[in-house]
């Protein structure tokens, strides 16, 4: 479980933050931050700057509420022109996922059966997270902050009812390192095999060509996969990503500027557009 050995700490201090910002309304100053944080301002400073690359006082302007609609209005994107920009653009974090595969529709059928699936609970930047995978990628990543282990467990386990679980960190070890950009990471990228039906499939492979700080809609990822009017429908398959973070439905909003749903809990989702806005600041 490693990512850096402050990283569990450091997203626990930023969700506390996000709440006091919240109930202020206006922008809060260091001092004020830190002394509610039981912290000296340096120290705080210090934990921020670590965390993400920019100060506190910066990184408020990224947790407010208004913080999709800025992003809709400066960082929109379109899945035409992500596509034709390629995969690895130089404001992509993501420029991991040359490589992945997907279950043919006949092996998602079976709902998992024939498969082993091995898991492992690890810190990351957004709390301490669940992730899965088979011996050809990365299947499943989810967080634990707002929802609990338990609730995180059960929610991935089920997802594949027939497979074989079999706990093992140390095979996904690699995969995680490399997928959250860990310095200690030997690997460049975190390979995928994406389970899930054919529709499925379609909306979370537009959701891999949005570059990292950016946004799109659902209706934009509706219209990109040739079923406009399946908005609702896009909606749920973003829903159901099983692998979040990697696959960023965290990118995907309501035209109204609206961050929409996330499964594992709104405020890990505004914790991870934040993170990257401040990061291609940084």
């Amino acid at each position: 479980m490693q990512h850096t050995p402050d990283t569990a700490y450091h997203y626990n201090v930023m969700r506390r933050a996000i709440d006091l910002i919240d109930s202020a309304g206006d922008p809060l100053s260091l001092e004020t931050l830190a002394a509610e944080m039981g912290m000296s301002p340096a120290h705080f400073q210090r934990v921020f700057s670590r965390w993400v690359g920019v100060s506190p006082k910066r990184y408020q302007q990224y947790l407010t509420l208004g913080h999709a609609k800025a992003l809709l209005a400066d960082r929109f994107t379109t899945l035409e022109a992500a596509h034709e920009a390629g995969l690895s653009g130089s404001g992509r974090l993501h420029d991991l996922f040359l490589r992945w595969e997907a279950m043919s529709p006949g092996e998602f059928a079976k709902g998992g059966a024939g498969l082993t699936i091995y898991w492992g609970w690890f810190d990351s930047p957004f709390g301490l997270a669940l992730v899965m995978g088979t011996d050809k990628g990365i299947c499943g990543l989810g967080f634990a902050a707002e929802m609990g282990e338990d609730w995180a467990m059960q929610d991935l386990v089920t997802r594949w009812p027939k497979a074989e679980f079999a706990e093992d960190p140390m095979r996904l070890r690699p995969w995680v390192l490399a997928a959250f950009g860990a310095e200690e990471a030997e690997l460049s990228h975190a390979p995928l095999y994406l389970i899930g039906a054919p529709f499925q499939i379609k909306v979370w492979e537009a959701l891999l060509r949005i570059p990292s700080g950016h946004v799109t809609t659902y209706s934009e990822i509706a219209g990109s996969i040739g079923n406009p009017r399946a908005v609702r429908a896009v909606g749920t398959a973003v829903g159901r990503n099983p692998v979040s973070w990697l696959i960023p439905c965290h990118r995907a909003l309501r035209k109204s500027g609206g961050l929409g749903g996330y499964h594992w809990g709104l405020p890990v989702k505004r914790a991870l557009l934040a993170y990257e806005s401040a990061r291609i600041e940084a």
